[in-house]
């Protein structure tokens, strides 16, 4: 029988998130972002982080401000509701924050090539965008069998993917439902996993569903308990987003 992988979440984070690290959040889109695991990281003070996902509604804006962050690879950083994400754009502006631009696609094509464990995707998607002229992570390739240019998108494979899920296992295995976005392939793409989760059950209700198990457990690092663990965010069959 394989080892339980519950911990307590700020020691989950103390172990798998070093200084340095690069770091997968908010991959479920506009649901099921890890604010509390989000807020343990500004409380440990960690340092020179990357944060990598698609949509980060204000908890990347917490992290940038409360230190913790040198580069953001990601399509959009702001509130949800109110737009603009001010420690974000005081970052970039004055210059002590890195920027790597990205759209949803490429940054999903990213972690899907990752997740894939090829070097890179190949695909149509921001070609003639003024993306390749800052990110240097999307070139133009011509394919080798139709002769079209296509974008080359680099693969991602961040140190890390924290997620916040509606129900875990103590051996890995986790039920996630809603809009999962890019979740599965940010997983996939990362060293290690940290799951937090609404509800820890018996992991004979994860197996009696495993169409909504989002990662195979053995791939897990650490399930850690928090419920409300993605408030404001959504939590699809728990709470609404808190305006």
């Amino acid at each position: 029988m394989p080892a339980s992988k519950l911990l307590p979440l700020s020691e989950a984070i103390d172990r798998f998130v070093p200084d340095g690290s690069s770091i997968a959040l908010g991959l479920a889109q506009e649901t099921l972002i890890p604010f509390a695991a989000g807020h343990e990281l500004i409380r440990q003070n960690k340092k020179r982080l990357t944060l990598i996902g698609p949509i980060s509604d204000i908890l990347f804006d917490q992290i940038i401000g409360a230190g913790c962050v040198f580069k953001i690879r990601a399509a959009w950083v702001g509130n949800v509701i109110t737009g603009s994400s001010y420690n974000f754009r005081r970052g970039v502006e004055n210059g002590t924050l890195e920027m790597e631009d990205h759209s949803n696609l490429t940054l999903a094509m990213a972690l899907r090539a990752g997740a894939m464990g090829v070097p890179f995707m190949p695909a149509r998607t921001a070609l003639g965008s003024d993306l390749f002229k800052t990110n240097t992570s999307l070139k133009t390739m011509k394919c080798p069998f139709s002769g079209d240019i296509l974008a080359a998108v680099s693969a991602i494979n961040p140190d890390v993917a924290i997620v916040h899920l509606q129900r875990a296992g103590k051996f890995g295995n986790a039920h996630a439902w809603g809009n999962l976005g890019i979740t599965r392939d940010g997983c996939l793409a990362s060293r290690h996993i940290i799951i937090t989760a609404e509800e820890i059950v018996e992991p004979e209700v994860i197996s009696r569903d495993p169409n909504r198990v989002i990662t195979p457990g053995f791939r897990v690092s650490a399930v850690a308990h928090a419920p409300w663990g993605g408030h404001p965010s959504p939590v699809p069959g728990y709470y609404n987003r808190d305006h």
